[in-house]
């Protein structure tokens, strides 16, 4: 066997999890229908899905069995009728309070039944698919019913639960949430879900750093200039408006997507590959972020809300929620010492684009007169996380006709070309992992409190920026182009 067979034969073909039950907590719910479960029957088909393995969908709206099949089956667009039907037959559900004892009781009954009815150990995978507020009240209540034992054996069945963010609104409320889950679970039975770690554009970013000699040597302060991160959307806050009131945009993309992205662009090599070493050193970089400097975020910090956001179904007339932020942070370590990552991310922009670009340094002198080095482009590694995830690297090269014509010629690949097969979805690899229980891509809960830590002094201070409106469809406010103006730098353009 050739070593490229040898490796991909170990590497690139997908573990199958043991059989289990998935019981999805708010599974009437817009979530559940649009990604969770078309995210489920896309494992189904690719026969990642143990052909035992049951779903279990709970809420308080009153479905039958077949009703709940019926309200789902519009969502699974892809695949025969007989494909549909299959994974269909796997779903059942469970209606009920949340605050009810009796409600767990019978969800227990259903899941023996399930479990004694086809001799199945009782792996169980709990999804809280609702807002974070129920999720102290659902965890207490699965405790009390004895539903996330798990016994000290080993191989015994597992217990896990995942929720979605946010985890809490500052460092308090996070610190309170932490107490409660880990008063009824231990950490390793938390799966703290951010679906663009899911992406695989942002899991590649650890192996196109530390699986390439050509790339790590120059990942450092003395040949990046600076780093930008966007996660910018064409959309409004369409009918989120009462969660988005309430959390705004720096709580719903900063604390946890744009961290995350960030972290994984800037931390150090891991030990290892394992799950605890990789996010040990997310968390190691995350405490290396400068703190903001209080009496002067308006040099480092640009906040806005997008013209027409006041009129949405649901939001205050007088509103003064952001659904943009823009950001300067630096990190005090030895390898990112005076290289500045610039963060910014909204609502009603120009363009749905969420990517990393990694600007490097313009040569010290050009040989080609007339030409200056300070008037060439730079070399830029830009990492698509969204739309069209992939990677472009542009350089300097000769263009077709006078000796010194240059310019930037970019190479790219998308992973939709890629051989190998369709790409997973975010939710299709997150889900497929926590019933495998790898938290690799989860986050830890240390992280969690880092993160808060960073941010809640400025949400303390949030009044004291002003709110700058922009037009929908614009890059944003005018004042996050001057963010990066003064350091002689503009954004990549949306």
């Amino acid at each position: 066997m050739s070593d490229i067979n040898y490796y991909r034969g170990n590497f690139c073909v997908e573990v199958h999890p043991a059989p289990g039950s998935l019981v999805i907590f708010g599974a009437s719910g817009d979530l559940a229908k649009r990604k969770l479960f078309p995210a489920l029957y896309h494992l189904f088909r690719r026969n990642l899905l143990h052909e035992e393995s049951r779903i279990v969908g709970c809420a308080r709206t009153a479905y039958s069995d077949d009703g709940f099949r019926d309200h789902l089956r519009p969502f699974l667009t892809e695949g025969t009728q007989e494909q549909q039907t299959a994974f269909l037959a796997k779903v059942c559900y469970v209606p009920g309070d949340y605050s009810d004892s009796g409600f767990y009781r019978k969800l227990d009954n259903v899941l023996n039944a399930l479990e004694a009815k086809n001799d199945l150990p009782s792996n169980r995978t709990f999804y809280l698919a609702m807002p974070a507020s129920l999720y102290p009240a659902i965890i207490d209540k699965l405790s009390e019913n004895g539903m996330l034992e798990e016994s000290p054996e080993p191989d015994a069945p597992w217990r896990h639960v995942v929720l979605e963010k946010p985890f809490g609104r500052d460092f308090a409320s996070a610190e309170a949430l932490d107490r409660d889950l880990h008063s009824h679970m231990r950490e390793d039975q938390i799966y703290r879900i951010d679906h663009y770690l899911g992406k695989d554009t942002v899991q590649n970013i650890l192996m196109l750093r530390f699986a390439n000699l050509v790339f790590e040597p120059v990942w450092n302060s003395r040949y990046i200039d600076h780093v930008q991160l966007t996660a910018s959307e064409t959309l409004g806050v369409e009918n989120r408006a009462g969660y988005y009131e309430q959390a705004g945009l720096l709580r719903d993309m900063f604390q946890n997507h744009m961290l995350e992205m960030l972290s994984l662009a800037a931390m150090e090599m891991p030990a290892s590959f394992s799950p605890d070493d990789v996010r040990s050193e997310k968390v190691k970089l995350i405490k290396s972020i400068r703190p903001f400097d209080l009496k002067h975020l308006d040099k480092t910090v640009v906040r806005g809300q997008y013209e027409g956001y006041r009129a949405e179904p649901g939001v205050a007339p007088d509103s003064r929620t952001e659904t943009f932020v823009a950001a300067k942070l630096e990190i005090a370590n030895w390898r990112w010492a005076g290289v500045p990552f610039y963060l910014r991310s909204g609502k009603r922009l120009a363009a749905r684009k969420s990517e990393i670009a990694i600007v490097f340094k313009s040569i010290p002198h050009s040989i080609f007169a007339p030409i200056r080095a300070r008037d060439m482009q730079p070399d830029t590694l830009v990492l698509k996380v969204q739309p069209n995830e992939g990677m472009e690297l542009t350089i300097q090269a000769k263009q077709p006709g006078p000796k010194l014509c240059m310019g930037g010629v970019t190479m790219s690949f998308r992973y939709s070309d890629l051989p190998g097969g369709e790409s997973f979805d975010a939710y299709e690899r997150l889900l497929l992992d926590a019933m495998l229980g790898d938290q690799t891509l989860f986050i830890r809960s240390d992280s969690i409190a880092e993160s808060w830590r960073l941010f809640t002094p400025l949400l303390e201070n949030w009044e004291s920026l002003p709110l700058e409106t922009y037009p929908a469809g614009s890059d944003g406010p005018e004042s996050a182009a001057r963010l990066l103006f003064a350091d002689d730098r503009e954004w990549r353009a949306l």
